[in-house]
C-alpha cells in the first residue's frame, strides 16, 4: 500500500470558466464538509442559550472562549476586531484536521496548496490593514527605532526576509505535520496487514505495529488540535504587529 496515495487529488466534476480550471475535487468536497460541519455545530450549540448548558452548547462556548483568550493574550482589546477571522481559521483548520482522521476521508490540510492559500490570506490582510491604518509608517516595521544607523544596513534586509517568509513557514508547518502523521499511520497499518497475512509466527509480531499505530493515532488527534492552535496563535502574533498604535517602536 502506497502511504502517499491517500493524498491524491481526484477530479470529481470537471468545470471550466473563461479557461480557468475550476474542477470540483475530493479536496474541495471535504473542505466544504468541514465548513458546513462548523456552521451546523455552532448553530446547534448556540440555538438554546440555557443557564445550565448542554454538551453541544458547552463545547461551542469552550471553543469560543479558547480562541477569545488567544486573541486577548496576543493582541489585547485592539485586536478584538480580528476575532471573527481568527475564530474562523481555527474552526476550519481543526475541522479539516479531525475529518482527516476518519478512515477513507481526505485530509484537506495535508496539501500545501490549501495551507499556503490560508497563510497568504492572513499575509495579505496583515499588509492591507497595516497600510490602511498606518500608511507608509507601516514600513517602519522593518526598521525598528533606536538603532545605530549602520545597523539598519543589516537589520532591514533581515526583517524583510523574515516578514516575507511568514506565509511559507506558516503553510509548511501545518502541511508537513498533517502529511507526515497520516503517512506514518498508513505505513504502520501496512505492516499490520503484511504480518497478519504472512501466517505462522510472523502473525504474532503484527501486534507490535498495531499497538504502535494505535499510539500514533492518539498522537495525531492531539496534533490535529495543536496545529490548529499554532496556526491561529501565529496568525494573531502576525496581526499584532499592525494593530498596535506605534508600528516599529
Amino acid at each position: 500500500m502506497d502511504p502517499l496515495y491517500q493524498f491524491k487529488i481526484e477530479r470529481w466534476v470537471e468545470f471550466k470558466l473563461f479557461g480557468l480550471d475550476l474542477a470540483f475535487t475530493n479536496s474541495a468536497f471535504f473542505a466544504l464538509v468541514a465548513t458546513l460541519s462548523v456552521i451546523v455545530f455552532l448553530a446547534i450549540g448556540s440555538r438554546k442559550r440555557e443557564l445550565v448548558p448542554g454538551r453541544l452548547q458547552l463545547m461551542s462556548e469552550l471553543l469560543y472562549g479558547f480562541v477569545a483568550n488567544i486573541v486577548r493574550s496576543t493582541m489585547g482589546p485592539a485586536g478584538w476586531k480580528f476575532f471573527p477571522l481568527t475564530f474562523s481559521i481555527f474552526a476550519f483548520v481543526l475541522a479539516c484536521n479531525l475529518l482527516g482522521m476518519v478512515p477513507y476521508f481526505f485530509t484537506v490540510t495535508s496539501h500545501i496548496a490549501v495551507t499556503l492559500a490560508l497563510s497568504m490570506m492572513v499575509f495579505i490582510i496583515v499588509i492591507g490593514y497595516g497600510l490602511y491604518k498606518h500608511g507608509f509608517k507601516f514600513f517602519k516595521l522593518f526598521a525598528p527605532s533606536g538603532l545605530p544607523i549602520l545597523m539598519y544596513i543589516l537589520i532591514i534586509p533581515v526583517e524583510i526576509i523574515s516578514f516575507l517568509s511568514r506565509p511559507l513557514s506558516l503553510a509548511v508547518r501545518l502541511f508537513a505535520n498533517m502529511m507526515a502523521g497520516h503517512a506514518l499511520m498508513k505505513v504502520f497499518a501496512g505492516f499490520v496487514v503484511m504480518l497478519s497475512g504472512a501466517g505462522g509466527v510472523l502473525t504474532v509480531f503484527a501486534i507490535v505495529p498495531l499497538l504502535t499505530n494505535s499510539a500514533v493515532i492518539g498522537l495525531e488527534f492531539l496534533i490535529a488540535f495543536l496545529q490548529a492552535y499554532v496556526f491561529t496563535l501565529l496568525t494573531c502574533i502576525y496581526l499584532n504587529d499592525i494593530v498596535q498604535e506605534h508600528v516599529g517602536h
